[in-house]
């Protein structure tokens, strides 16, 4: 039995570094316009999958939590997605997960949902075993909360026997497993001893995980696994973009990870004391493809004279234009902007300019235990506006 193993399309996310905050609060990052570039990027690869299930002959897509951001996301998020799954030759199985929990607000049973949803979908909002084909069943361990106070997984595969013979087992679960994250105060941690135990004595066959937006496998167990998000979501991922094909029978699972995903989200650590450290961060930042789908953040260290900041907001500014985003990230950077003769000299100012910028180059040098940064600021944009004429 073959079928298509994915989680966390979270639909309608947004993401501050892409400008989805109003732009008084923005904090790097470009316009709305990436943001909605990347929606649609979601979507697409939605589609994407479902084109590859159609084209593998799977009997169902189970998708395991988070198919939206939130219960409450819009109607337009709800209606577009609908039409993507309209578009599914192959039955869907939706799985509730903390995201999109199955309480009273579930967005998978609201009646804009219900209205569109279309008769191959189907929402597993009741834990439990489900029979989705001849001699298939899937069991559900869906979120009914935002913080549940058990470890559901377990809970349902304690309430289960083995598999009746000729039957096939896959269970479909959210949240971490306690050897990824163990939390002793978490209680609805999956416990991984149970997972474990319920595979060798045929209770299910293969345990299909949403939640960790990287692409992972147990080492234990590969009929283990995370499918991760089919489109990146964050900078700390490993393995993200992709959904699992799964061949299944009760002695093993044939597994091919299948790239959906078409976005990028880089950081890029440098440290930037020359010139040609300017020329090397230029050159990487060129050098990347397909920029309209990446955003970058990168973590800078080091020294610059006042005519080097400048050139470095000048470079940051020229490519920012092409990416989705380039953000420095202040919390992982300590880039000190250190003025010198040299800088004073090339502005090459008269009169009452020249004077003006010698005391302001007075300020930024500082006493000691003073934080002249308007001084060096005031420097910085004073190189950008005169430039370096000699």
């Amino acid at each position: 039995m073959r079928f298509v193993h994915t989680a966390d399309w979270q639909l309608g996310m947004t993401r501050r570094v892409l400008g989805a905050r109003p732009p008084k609060e923005a904090a790097g990052g470009l316009t709305g316009e990436a943001q909605a570039r990347f929606a649609q990027a979601r979507l697409d690869a939605v589609s994407a999958l479902g084109r590859l299930a159609d084209e593998r002959g799977a009997a169902f897509v189970l998708v395991c939590g988070d198919v939206f951001e939130s219960n409450l996301v819009g109607p337009d998020v709800v209606a577009r997605a609908c039409e993507a799954l309209a578009a599914f030759r192959t039955p869907v199985l939706l799985l509730p997960g903390n995201h999109d929990p199955a309480d009273a607000a579930c967005v998978l049973r609201r009646p804009d949902f219900a209205r569109r949803c279309p008769p191959h979908v189907t929402v597993l909002d009741t834990p439990g075993v489900h029979e989705v084909a001849p001699g298939v069943e899937v069991v559900a361990a869906p979120w009914r909360s935002k913080h549940p106070l058990t470890d559901l997984v377990g809970e349902q595969l304690t309430a289960l026997e083995p598999a009746p013979p000729g039957t096939l087992r896959v269970l479909a679960g959210h949240g971490e497993l306690d050897v990824l994250d163990p939390d002793d105060d978490e209680p609805a941690r999956i416990r991984r001893d149970g997972v474990l135990a319920a595979l060798a004595d045929g209770r299910v066959h293969y345990v299909a995980l949403g939640d960790r937006h990287s692409t992972w496998v147990d080492a234990a167990d590969d009929r283990i696994r995370h499918a991760g998000t089919p489109e990146v979501t964050d900078f700390d991922e490993v393995d993200p973009g992709n959904v699992l094909v799964v061949d299944l029978d009760v002695h093993a699972a044939r597994v091919t990870t299948e790239p959906v995903g078409r976005w990028r989200f880089v950081r890029h650590d440098a440290r930037l004391d020359t010139d040609d450290d300017l020329e090397a961060l230029d050159a990487w930042l060129a050098a990347q493809p397909d920029k309209e789908r990446a955003a970058v953040r990168l973590a800078l260290v080091g020294t610059l004279s006042l005519r080097q900041r400048g050139r470095l907001d000048d470079l940051l500014a020229a490519h920012e234009h092409a990416f989705a985003a380039v953000e420095v990230l202040a919390q992982h950077s300590d880039l000190a902007t250190v003025p010198d003769d040299a800088d004073l000299d090339d502005l090459d100012l008269h009169g009452f300019a020249a004077d003006a910028a010698t005391e302001l180059f007075a300020a930024a040098r500082g006493a000691p235990g003073e934080t002249p940064d308007e001084a060096r600021d005031a420097l910085r944009l004073l190189h950008r506006l005169v430039g370096t004429p000699r």
